[in-house]
């Protein structure tokens, strides 16, 4: 079988392949170079799946009768191509075929136009036609007859008639326009029936096409007597336009005949003529007697656009007599059709990483209806991230138009939107999920900056000091976050050492573990910096600060510390005008102190001063001292805070050579710890007194050179007192002057920094209105957060015995 391939050429402005092929044509058949035309080379046909899409509705019938080869990449014919199956009567009959090539993706539009062959042959409607002719006919009339259909179109369809010889009939033949013809039978010359009662001829229909086909009809005439008047319509064309919308049992038109005889003769019923389709009475109905024409069904457009109904006025003569006209019903479009959406490619899930310009979809639309109805405009909704794209009439492309965070928005529920432009315009939509994959872009973070977490000291090694927690947005392993210690030190009395030593974290959970207990003598304040990791490739990170305050307990017992100079019996200051007293200790479990006194001292003479201090810091290294006397009046009594042993009354000789005094020293600790000291004051004469007093003075190293008179030693010792106090006082103003300047510059300085190391032991400052006690540690500033520094300096309320 020859083929013809009559065009195959590319369509600049459309970017369309355009072929042609005749119907018929063997399976096999090469339609045209598709891959050639597209400019696909012949390795890559298979690695770029060059290949067919079916196109809406429809679009498996033309799928299945062309092919791509796999190989060549040639357009063959792979089933049977019948024109009349595929287009019917239109012309040209052309099938649109969407071929997709991947590599880039790309969408390519084909048109093959399917010609016409002769192979149909004329026919009519039926083999045999029965007419009744009355012979009183005059010679003119004509008698409609049913023309031959070809399915053919063109020159293959262009029928010519004719009628076997005849004296009494002729054949006419008028053309109503291009593809519209009348058949008549045509009288010539008056019947008789009494001469020949019934004529036979036949009428040929041939087509233009080459071998022309044709194909015919029996006439069987039977010629009828007298009622001689025909009815007649007054016209012969009735031409009607209806919107295809209009409602069942509307009033289309009415017909009207009239007939010249009398009586029963006249009487007129209408129908439709025998050449009306069962189809067509389906969609009408005509009143037989008003002649009324009515629609009673649905009238469709996109199926039909127009109806040539022939009808017929029956007299009741007898024989009845016929007369014929033909109206033409005009079907107009109205919007009755919503568009279709259609996804021929979708590309998902889409990185969120994505280029701006990435295709994730392929869509058609299409409208049935015609002219404005028909123009389709597409919109997407959300209008972003993502647009539309027309590529070609009808098709467009679903395009990346903003960059996608996976974190904000994990799925897209995008709605394709077509809308025609009629009037009111008709919707469709056509949903699509587009989920995003997700890639490392997010580092984790913690839910803090800075962790501020307090633990007791003496806590069990292995216990849980605190939870840190970072949050990772991203999904599976770019957001499986795990931990670990990255740095920090502390300075202790060792020296510095890493946090490494004291604190653990837990890889998984984030937990803060104590490796040793913590002894807040040793450690105040421990600073590290937590690392979360992700499991990403490459892997992102993120710190945060864990600034662990260790809390004070009262784990340690006030300690009594050696008398003032340092020997084993310093003195003490004694009253004006008497000896002085000496204040000793020794090594035995607790403190063995003694002093000396004379008789006649009076109320509130100090004779001797115990001093302590506590390693612990606050209301735990708080103390008080108490004095454990026997039942009575004691002799002598003991300042609350400031350890100060003093006579109570005048003492009396009849108060003994020796007192023996039990005084304790607790802290405000919960429990309150305690240490004893035991206080002999030697009582005597003050020359004795004043000489036991030497003796002390002098084993401890203290210089005391000639003999002291007891007025001369009196005021050597209240020369001495007032210049203590007078340094004392000096010395309350200083500390509380320069707490008042670190406490403003604490307030308005920048943030500190947050270590220093322990300082050199600092001892009790006590008087009779108060004390302050720092625990053998230097004042601390800590910055915990963007305020001020706080001081750990503590002023307690005076207290007087």
């Amino acid at each position: 079988v020859r083929v013809l391939v009559l065009q195959a050429a590319w369509a600049l402005v459309g970017g369309q392949v355009r072929y042609s092929v005749p119907e018929e044509a063997k399976s096999g058949t090469v339609v045209g170079r598709l891959a050639q035309d597209l400019g696909v080379e012949a390795g890559e046909v298979e690695a770029r799946r060059l290949r067919l899409v079916p196109k809406g509705h429809g679009g498996g019938d033309e799928r299945t009768s062309v092919e791509v080869s796999g190989a060549s990449g040639a357009l063959v014919v792979s089933s049977r191509l019948d024109r009349e199956e595929l287009c019917g009567k239109s012309a040209p009959c052309a099938l649109r075929l969407e071929v997709l090539v991947e590599r880039p993706l790309r969408v390519f539009h084909v048109e093959l136009e399917v010609t016409d062959i002769n192979d149909n042959a004329p026919l009519f409607p039926a083999a045999r036609k029965n007419l009744s002719i009355w012979e009183s006919s005059p010679p003119g009339s004509r008698f409609p007859l049913e023309g031959a259909s070809d399915a053919d179109i063109g020159a293959n369809a262009q029928l010519s008639y004719k009628l076997s010889p005849s004296e009494h009939f002729a054949l006419e033949v008028k053309s109503k326009d291009e593809k519209k013809t009348s058949v008549a039978l045509a009288l010539t010359k008056s019947l008789d029936r009494e001469a020949m009662a019934e004529h036979r001829l036949v009428l040929t229909a041939s087509d233009g096409g080459r071998p022309s086909l044709s194909g015919t009809m029996e006439l069987v005439i039977s010629v009828l007597d007298v009622n001689d008047n025909t009815p007649e319509f007054n016209q012969s064309v009735y031409n009607v336009k209806i919107p295809e919308n209009v409602a069942v049992g509307t009033l289309l038109l009415q017909v009207t005949a009239t007939d010249k005889d009398e009586g029963i003769n006249k009487e007129i019923t209408y129908a439709f003529s025998q050449a009306v389709s069962e189809e067509v009475k389906e969609l009408f109905m005509m009143d037989p007697k008003s002649g009324e024409l009515r629609i009673i069904g649905r009238l469709d457009f996109e199926d039909v656009q127009s109806y040539d109904l022939e009808i017929e006025a029956h007299d009741k003569g007898n024989p009845t007599l016929i007369g014929h006209c033909s109206v033409e019903l005009e079907v107009l479009d109205v919007n009755d059709n919503a568009p279709e959406v259609w996804v021929t490619s979708l590309s998902v899930p889409v990185a969120e990483d994505a280029p701006l310009g990435t295709v994730v979809a392929l869509l058609s639309v299409s409208d049935r209806d015609s002219g404005s109805n028909g123009h389709v405009r597409c919109t997407v909704w959300p209008s972003s991230p993502f647009g539309l794209v027309s590529t070609f009439e009808g098709s467009y492309s679903l395009v990346l138009r903003e960059a996608l965070d996976r974190e904000r928005v994990s799925e897209y529920e995008v709605e394709v939107r077509a809308e025609d432009g009629g009037a009111p315009p008709l919707h469709a939509r056509r949903a699509l999920r587009v989920p995003v994959s997700d890639v490392n872009d997010n580092a984790p973070a913690f839910a803090q900056a800075v962790y501020t977490v307090l633990a007791r000291e003496n806590n069990a090694a292995g216990a849980e000091l605190a939870r840190v927690w970072a949050r990772d947005p991203d999904e599976a392993g770019n957001g499986r976050v795990s931990y670990s210690l990255w740095e920090g030190a502390s300075a202790s009395g060792s020296g510095w050492r890493s946090a490494s030593s004291y604190v653990s974290v837990d890889a998984e959970s984030g937990r803060v573990w104590a490796l040793q207990p913590l002894d807040y003598e040793e450690l105040q304040v421990l600073q590290f910096e937590v690392r979360a990791v992700d499991a990403g490739e490459p892997s992102l990170s993120g710190n945060a600060t864990v600034q662990l305050f260790v809390v004070d307990e009262n784990d340690n017992a006030p300690s009594l510390l050696p008398p003032a100079g340092g020997g084993a019996g310093p003195w003490a200051v004694g009253a004006a005008g008497s000896p002085s007293s000496e204040l000793s200790s020794s090594s035995s479990s607790g403190w063995s102190l003694w002093a000396w006194a004379s008789w006649g001292s009076p109320a509130g003479q100090v004779v001797a001063k115990i001093r302590a201090v506590d390693a612990d810091s606050g209301y735990n290294a708080w103390l008080r001292y108490e004095l454990q006397e026997a039942r009575g009046k004691g002799a002598f009594r003991v300042g609350l805070y400031s350890g100060e042993v003093s006579t109570a009354r005048a003492l009396e000789e009849a108060d003994g050579p020796r007192q023996t005094l039990l005084i304790v020293v607790r802290d405000h600790g919960e429990p309150a710890r305690s240490a004893t000291a035991t206080l002999s004051v030697s009582l005597g004469e003050g020359s004795e007194a004043a000489l036991a007093a030497g003796v002390g003075a002098a084993s401890s190293g203290s210089v005391l050179r000639g003999s002291i008179s007891g007025v001369e030693g009196g005021a050597s010792v209240s020369a001495t007192t007032n210049v203590w106090l007078v340094v004392a006082i000096c010395a309350v103003s200083s500390v509380f002057l320069l707490a008042v300047v670190l406490y403003g510059a604490s307030r308005w300085s920048p943030r500190a920094s947050v270590l220093s190391g322990p300082g050199p032991t600092t001892l009790v400052c006590a008087s009779e209105v108060g004390s302050w006690s720092y625990s053998q540690r230097q004042s601390r500033s800590v910055c915990v957060a963007e305020g001020a520094g706080k001081s750990d300096l503590m002023v307690f309320s005076p207290n007087f015995p």
